[in-house]
C-alpha cells in the first residue's frame, strides 16, 4: 500500500500507525491519539512495554513530497545538536541506528512524549526563561550552516508563494489586482528591509523557524521545551523571537525586553535585527495563504479552513497587508 500522490493520507490508517511502529519494533497497545498537525500527521501512541522510560510515544509521518530524505536528517540532526548541547528541544529517538524510517510508503519518526501546556506570555519571567534557551539554541545554530535546507527569505517566503497563488488562480478575480499591488508594494518594502540588514552585517543561523507558543511547552520546574523542528531554517535570529510578541505596540515592546533580558545573558542579540520584525511579519502573511491553497486537495484542510479561499478572506488579507505597509514604514520596536 502506498500514499495517493493527490490524497497522501488517506491510506494512513491506525493499522498503518501501529505497522510502522512495530516495524522499527515498539508495539502499540490499540491506544492512538492524533494530534494538532496540519502539516504533517503526527500520533501519541501507548506502548505495550516502555521504551526507555516512556509508556507513551509520539510518531509523526512527514508529508510525502514537502522534505527530502537529506532534509529531514538535517533537521534530526540539528535536534540531536541541541540535545546533546542540553537545549530543551525535543528529537526523535535513534531506532536501529537511524532516526528516519519508512513503511507504506511514508518517512516517519519516533519521539519521546513531552508534556507541557502554552507559556504565559504576558509573565516576564517566563519570557526571560524563552530568552535564555533562544539563545542557546541560537549558539548551536550558528556553529555550522544547513546545507539541504532552505532559508527563510524574501524569495522563498514572498516572492515564490506569490507566482505560485497567481500562476494558480489561488485569489478571486474581483480581488485579485487589489491583492496583487499590495503585496507588491509590501515585497519592496521587505527587499529594502533585507537589504539594509546585510549591510549593516545581519548575520544567518540556523533556527527553529516557527517559534509560535503552540510550539513551546511549559512546564513550571523545568520551564521550555521546543517542539516541531519541521520548519528550522537559515534565517535572521529574531525570525525565533517576533512570533512571542502580541498585542498593542506598547505591550510587544515590554514582551521584547523581557526576552531581549534573557536571551542577552547567554548570547548578544544585533538591534539592526529589530527593523525584520515586521518584513518578516508580513512574508508569514503572504507565505500562509499560499500554504493554505497549495494544501487545499488535502481533505483535512477544506474541513479545518472553510473561510479559506473566498473573495472575503482575500478582500481581509489585502487590508492586513494595507496594514503591514504602513508598520514596515514606522520606527521598529525597540527594547
Amino acid at each position: 500500500m502506498t500514499a495517493d500522490a493527490r490524497h497522501p493520507y488517506e491510506t494512513l490508517t491506525p493499522d498503518v500507525v501501529l505497522d510502522a511502529l512495530a516495524s522499527v519494533g515498539l508495539y502499540g497497545d490499540g491506544r492512538l491519539l492524533g494530534l494538532s498537525s496540519y502539516e504533517n500527521r503526527v500520533y501519541q501512541i501507548h506502548l505495550e512495554e516502555a521504551f526507555r522510560g516512556f509508556g507513551v510515544v509520539v510518531a509523526k509521518f512527514y508529508r510525502p513530497g514537502r522534505w527530502s530524505e537529506a532534509q529531514i536528517l538535517e533537521e534530526h540532526a540539528f535536534a540531536a545538536q541541541l540535545e546533546a548541547a542540553e537545549v530543551p528541544a525535543v528529537g526523535p529517538f535513534a531506532l536501529e541506528g537511524r532516526t528516519l524510517h519508512r513503511h507504506a510508503g511514508f518517512d516517519f519518526s519516533v519521539s519521546p512524549r513531552r508534556g507541557g501546556r502554552a507559556p504565559e506570555l504576558d509573565d516576564a519571567d517566563v519570557l526571560e526563561w524563552i530568552g535564555r534557551y533562544l539563545a542557546r539554541l541560537h549558539t548551536v545554530g550558528a556553529r555550522s550552516p544547513f546545507l539541504v535546507r532552505p532559508a527563510l527569505d524574501v524569495h522563498t517566503f514572498g516572492e515564490e508563494p506569490r507566482d505560485w497563488l497567481l500562476a494558480h488562480d489561488g485569489i478571486p478575480l474581483d480581488v485579485q489586482g487589489d491583492w496583487q499591488r499590495w503585496c507588491e508594494q509590501a515585497l519592496a518594502q521587505i527587499r529594502t528591509a533585507f537589504a539594509a540588514a546585510r549591510e549593516a552585517g545581519v548575520r544567518n543561523l540556523r533556527l527553529h523557524g516557527d517559534c509560535h507558543p503552540g510550539n513551546i511547552l511549559w512546564t513550571p520546574d523545568a520551564g521550555p521545551h521546543f517542539v516541531d523542528l519541521d520548519d528550522a531554517r537559515t534565517g535572521p535570529a529574531v525570525q525565533d523571537l517576533w512570533m512571542l510578541l502580541s498585542g498593542e505596540r506598547a505591550q510587544r515592546q515590554k514582551q521584547l525586553g523581557a526576552l531581549l533580558d534573557g536571551y542577552e545573558q547567554m548570547r548578544d542579540f544585533d538591534r539592526n535585527e529589530l527593523a525584520l520584525i515586521e518584513p518578516l511579519r508580513t512574508l508569514r502573511l503572504i507565505h500562509y495563504s499560499a500554504w493554505l491553497a497549495r494544501r487545499w486537495d488535502d481533505p483535512a484542510f477544506p474541513q479545518a479552513f472553510p473561510w479559506f479561499g473566498s473573495s472575503d478572506y482575500w478582500r481581509g488579507q489585502v487590508q492586513m497587508l494595507e496594514e503591514q505597509v504602513e508598520a514596515m514604514e514606522e520606527p521598529p520596536v525597540v527594547a
